[in-house]
């Protein structure tokens, strides 16, 4: 089964130019916690509610001033519509997340798949079960400062040069209730 038959799609992107503020109230509209960001039509980014609350927060960022592209991971891991669910199975379990950009072969982000998405569209309950468990593994405290430096990628071909590596969703917050991203109209 290929991600393309799971995933959500029409997903409800944000600027980077955003502020928090926005990003929280859309957030709330759409009863979700990650926003894809996008510029030029190139997902550059992720922000989650997380990274609003501690992110923004721990940085001295307020909300009305703040930018989503202060505060938002810049490094995603992402996977393709084409590739087979079993990979980005493999792939959430790999870096311990819970939903994926998903892409076409254009480089143009087409949806995000999930962790619920896996467990319930795919019927394959053992899969859903071997990515849940690996995901939900306590992972080593990270107590340095935020990494600003661009780590290799996860995937062989970068989204977009001029964007640069797109690697790592950053973590959900452990227990946070997952909501699938309801499919909005493309703005």
């Amino acid at each position: 089964m290929q991600v393309q038959e799971v995933m959500t799609t029409s997903v409800e992107t944000i600027g980077p130019d955003s502020s928090l503020q926005e990003a929280a109230a859309r957030m709330n509209t759409l009863d979700v916690g990650p926003l894809p960001v996008c510029e030029s039509g190139r997902l550059v980014g992720m922000i989650t509610d997380r990274d609003i609350t501690v992110r923004a927060v721990a940085e001295g960022y307020g909300t009305s001033i703040g930018k989503v592209r202060d505060v938002m991971t810049p490094d995603l891991v992402y996977c393709y519509e084409d590739q087979d669910v079993s990979e980005a199975a493999e792939l959430m379990q790999e870096h311990q997340i819970r939903r994926l950009a998903v892409l076409n072969r254009d480089q143009r982000l087409v949806g995000i798949v999930s962790l619920g998405d896996l467990a319930v569209e795919t019927g394959d309950e053992k899969l859903a079960a071997e990515t849940l468990e690996q995901v939900s593994e306590p992972a080593p405290p990270n107590t340095g400062p935020r990494p600003r430096a661009q780590p290799a990628p996860a995937h062989p071909q970068p989204v977009d040069p001029e964007a640069g590596a797109l690697e790592r969703i950053g973590k959900d917050q452990p227990g946070a209730d997952q909501h699938r991203l309801q499919d909005q109209p493309k703005e």
